[in-house]
């Protein structure tokens, strides 16, 4: 009889992390492009030792109820976890493991991208010349905004946030942030960053990059009253989380054109539709949730899940617990 632990992975991840788990459980791998439906999540957990979810599985009091008290870990492949219900967790004793640190460049690279394509209008210009609209130079056509020497607002000021101000700082741009805790002094000067309320960050920049976890309090924070005090002409960037956005809201003040332009990697809902409103505007860039999506970080990323997962099926401290 093997004795194996038995761990359930709700996704195809990099092989990386699959083949460290699979030394040492006997793994059942969702093997499909669309993750497991609720029905089946909630089939495939019973009776194991570790469950590998993605941001799409919900992991709740109905899902811990399902899997049963063989269930020791939840590793989740991702460094948010608002899809996981902590305490509910933890007073059942089921360790939970994320995977921050190694998708912090990788996702300040994508933030910094979606700022720099909406500025100088990358996607529109595409269009132009797909469409044989390109007749002739003209000093008018497709103007965008000067990225150097502008003003970047960070909503969240974690490891994300304080990347995207190392960036700014190589295109000589002023830092404000907005943070829940203010950052050491020696980090500030460091990065050039100054701390500002939340009001004045959104009145004073000129692009707004959000860096913050989804939580009840930052859940549409950015809203109807906070897009009315940016600023005539900025540029919103969300690499956060769709709902920290009222999306509604945004198309407003792109179609108005109190905002200049908007980019996205992250919806709510994910995914989003073809027929959205946001998605007629020709101002807002919206990318699939893609800002981890380099070959070395998936790597990495599945390397931390699986070793969350692997310590917490022996009862050892998680090297990334939440």
């Amino acid at each position: 009889m093997s004795h194996r632990p038995h761990v359930f992975v709700t996704r195809r991840i990099p092989d990386a992390g699959l083949e460290a788990m699979r030394a040492a459980a006997d793994v059942d791998l969702w093997d499909e492009e669309l993750p497991p439906s609720r029905d089946v999540l909630l089939e495939r957990v019973r009776g194991v030792d570790g469950l590998l979810s993605l941001l799409t599985d919900r992991v709740d009091g109905e899902l811990l109820d399902s899997a049963g008290p063989s269930l020791k870990v939840v590793s989740n492949y991702a460094v948010g976890y608002d899809n996981i219900d902590v305490e509910a967790c933890r007073a059942l004793g089921v360790a939970v493991g994320n995977t921050p640190g190694v998708l912090t460049e990788t996702t300040a690279d994508l933030a910094f991208a979606l700022l720099m394509a909406v500025a100088r209008r990358l996607p529109e210009s595409y269009d132009f010349v797909r469409q044989d609209r390109w007749q002739t130079w003209g000093p008018l056509l497709l103007l965008g905004k000067d990225i150097h020497g502008a003003t970047l607002g960070i909503i969240g000021f974690g490891r994300i946030g304080r990347e995207m101000a190392r960036r700014a700082k190589g295109f000589g741009m002023r830092t404000l942030y907005y943070s829940r805790t203010r950052v050491p002094a020696e980090v500030e000067s460091e990065l050039d960053a100054t701390f500002m309320p939340l009001d004045e960050v959104l009145a004073q920049s000129d692009f707004i990059s959000l860096h913050t976890a989804l939580t009840e309090e930052t859940r549409h924070l950015i809203d109807a009253p906070a897009l009315a005090r940016m600023k005539q002409g900025a540029i919103l960037i969300n690499s956060s989380r769709g709902g920290v956005v009222d999306q509604a809201a945004l198309a407003d003040a792109l179609r108005s054109g109190h905002l200049f332009g908007a980019g996205l990697d992250v919806t709510d809902p994910e995914p989003m539709r073809a027929d959205d409103p946001l998605l007629s505007l020709p101002n807002c860039l919206v990318v699939p949730h893609i800002a981890s999506a380099s070959e070395r970080t998936r790597d990495r990323m599945a390397e931390k899940a699986a070793a969350n997962l692997l310590a917490g099926l022996v009862g050892e401290p998680l090297p990334d617990p939440v």
